[in-house]
């Protein structure tokens, strides 16, 4: 049986490998999967603060992921509650108190707060113990609340969770808000970047990248669970992954505007020069000591090569050199696996948007062309994987929509 001292020794352990996650929605993720994992939970939410209330940021709910494989569509779901008593989360937030609720459906009348069953409802989940802790910073901000859902005994049953919980998991929470406020700055220094890109290329804007980077995490998550990559690998590359499919396209800053802002079919002179963002994007990275680093370097170099060999660049000998000379293309896995993931990911949503040089295709005629697609510019197992989770990619489109 785990003492306090080893508890308090396992926390800060914890809280030093967060430090190191960059991306704000991996961060969540590992959040609350390290406090449902401590305090033996089923299932669990955190909310962000966004202004007067708290916007569903983040889900996890062993139960349902082993009957809905596509069960991460509801991290993309949009809702959000009010800062006030009327709420379990909100009354947390408010009062900056954790709480501990044996049974959420046997709330007595004096307390000024109630469960929603709106989730349990969607869900067909049954919700008993709930611990709900503020997130709060060194500066006492509260930027956030964590809600861990049904504590489970060794047979599996659930029970409620208890003060050792609380104690425990609200000292967790403290230290994991401070990662959460390094990992927002982080994200807002992202889409910083990408809101340069904009204003040279109109189509890469914030929303559009959001969608891409969220497609290529889930469809990335699908396949390496298919494969059966450990949890703690699959969590790790997602973080790294997020932000390098958001930087895809970033090297077109490089590319004059009379090309990127033409309305019209481009000149083969002009294709030509277009292809160069490949190679300006994979410079920016070429000092690269992370694995982020890495895997955005491999992404803007390789998302416009097609698993039948008719992409571009191709090989290139040296991506510095002053005269870029392009290669054979790249076919089948010599592509690295993310850019066959954004390949796809980035087709599927310039297909569903709307541009300077075509209008928004329906959903049934997108569909199809990935599918025709299938073997020749996308990899097979990725399209696949594509379809298996589309629920979660119809989420996506919605959260992120223009």
């Amino acid at each position: 049986m785990r003492t306090s001292k080893s508890k308090l020794a396992e926390l800060l352990a914890i809280t030093e490998k967060l430090n190191h996650v960059k991306d704000l929605d991996s961060l969540l993720d590992n959040i609350l999967y390290e406090a449902r994992k401590f305090t033996s939970a089923d299932a669990g939410t955190i909310f962000l603060v966004e202004g007067d209330k708290l916007k569903f940021s983040y889900f996890q709910n062993d139960t349902l992921d082993k009957k809905n494989p596509t069960i991460n569509q509801f991290i993309y779901s949009i809702f959000e509650v009010p800062i006030d008593e009327k709420s379990i989360a909100g009354y947390v937030a408010l009062s900056g108190k954790p709480l501990i609720i044996n049974n959420v459906y046997e709330i007595e009348n004096d307390v000024p707060y109630s469960f929603n069953p709106y989730f349990d409802n969607i869900f067909e989940y049954k919700t008993v113990s709930t611990l709900t802790v503020p997130l709060i910073t060194s500066r006492q901000n509260v930027v956030g609340v964590m809600q861990i859902i049904n504590a489970l005994d060794e047979e599996g049953n659930i029970t409620p969770f208890d003060d050792d919980d609380k104690m425990f998991v609200t000292f967790f929470a403290n230290n994991a808000s401070v990662a959460i406020e390094r990992a927002k700055m982080t994200r807002e220094m992202v889409l910083r970047m990408i809101k340069m890109a904009e204003l040279r290329d109109p189509k890469e804007t914030g929303n559009h990248v959001n969608r891409v980077a969220a497609y290529t995490i889930e469809i990335y998550e699908r396949l390496a669970k298919k494969k059966n990559t450990p949890l703690s690998e699959i969590k790790k590359t997602k973080d790294a992954l997020r932000i390098a499919a958001m930087l895809h396209d970033v090297g077109k800053v490089a590319i004059s505007d009379t090309i990127l802002k033409k309305k019209g079919k481009l000149t083969d002179e002009e294709f030509k020069i277009m292809k160069l963002h490949t190679v300006y994007g994979a410079r920016l990275f070429k000092n690269s000591m992370s694995e982020m680093d890495i895997i955005s370097r491999e992404i803007a170099l390789n998302h416009h090569e097609k698993w039948d060999g008719s992409g571009y660049p191709g090989y290139i000998d040296n991506i510095f050199s002053d005269e870029i000379k392009f290669g054979k293309s790249k076919k089948g896995e010599e592509i690295p696996l993310f850019a066959r993931i954004v390949a796809l990911a980035d087709v599927y949503d310039a297909l569903i948007s709307e541009r300077v040089y075509k209008s928004e295709w329906n959903e049934e005629e997108a569909k199809n062309y990935i599918l025709s697609q299938k073997g020749k510019h996308f990899d097979p197992e990725v399209v696949d994987a594509f379809f298996e989770i589309y629920d979660v990619i119809l989420a996506i489109r919605k959260k992120y929509s223009d």
